[in-house]
């Protein structure tokens, strides 16, 4: 495993404890270092075989488990700005659990790839907010934090990683020195390169029956290059909407080339708009460039 001898060597206790001083007295700089710090405690259980816990923690581990655990069912992320993402979760822990004690932290993650073998994953910047409901129970929330510039050069988006994300839970009780790790059965997210769509539709004016040329570009993030480039080979529709209308009609289906350009002609009727329409993919999202309005005489 790519990450087996740097996460091996980070202990979960030591890398967690940090957050026992609140977030917002760190630096930035600081608060990367601790989302780096937390998702490497998951990838460290995941080296050492010990992830992978879903109904019950194993003996010895901390008497906790997560559930109901709530993300967007897809995330953008572009190639400059972080994407912060709240999270909620129920917390459920043994009566001898004390969640409100200076030392006890959960905390919410995303991975991807397998539970016994992931390849990334990301947190958040504090720890999660917990609000008993019973004795053995709280409603939890907090955020993870998706960066394209990441500088953790283990932790970095790659353009393969695109798609399905898993939810999983990391709690610690820093005075019993005692932590779970809970990656099985609380849900999935997509996390998806930011796509971009342009149109322009021309001559404007045109005269009523004559031929617009329609034009565009489908491009997506890459997160290693951080640039926008062509997304080949998709399908795009292009899309009609008359002058005083609020609804769009397809009126045909067109690929984007080798670089992401699309082309196509239409015949012009009417005053309105045109644009071109991507219904998205699980690695990208759905896009629709803005309509180009077009004079017909």
């Amino acid at each position: 495993m790519r990450l087996r001898a740097t996460v091996a060597a980070v202990s979960g206790a030591l890398a967690l404890s940090a957050f026992v001083v609140p977030a917002a007295q760190a630096a930035d700089g600081g608060a990367s270092a601790h989302r780096a710090d937390l998702a490497k405690v998951l990838l460290q259980h995941a080296a050492s075989g010990k992830a992978g816990v879903a109904a019950s923690p194993a003996e010895g581990d901390l008497d906790v488990t997560f559930s109901h655990f709530k993300i967007a069912k897809a995330i953008k992320v572009g190639t400059t700005n972080k994407v912060a993402v709240p999270v909620s979760y129920t917390l459920t822990h043994g009566a001898d659990v004390d969640i409100d004690a200076d030392g006890f932290l959960s905390v919410p993650l995303i991975y991807h790839g397998s539970s016994v073998t992931p390849d990334n994953a990301a947190g958040g910047d504090a720890p999660g907010v917990c609000v008993a409901t019973t004795k053995t129970t709280a409603d939890c929330k907090g955020t993870i934090v998706l960066d394209p510039r990441e500088t953790d050069a283990d932790l970095k988006l790659r353009n393969t990683q695109a798609g399905t994300w898993h939810g999983a839970g990391v709690a610690l009780d820093i005075d019993s020195e005692k932590e779970v790790v809970q990656v099985d059965g609380l849900g999935t997210t997509l996390v998806q390169r930011n796509s971009t769509l342009t149109v322009n539709a021309a001559p404007e004016p045109v005269k009523k029956g004559k031929t617009l040329t329609v034009t565009g570009k489908l491009s997506r993030a890459n997160w290693e290059d951080h640039k926008y480039h062509g997304y080949t080979g998709q399908s795009v529709k292009l899309q009609f909407r008359k002058k005083g209308s609020s609804t769009y009609t397809t009126l045909k289906t067109v690929k984007s080339d080798s670089t992401g350009a699309l082309k196509t002609t239409a015949k012009a009727t009417v005053d309105g708009y045109y644009r071109f329409s991507f219904a998205g993919t699980t690695t990208t999202p759905a896009v629709s460039a803005a309509g180009d309005f077009v004079d017909v005489k």
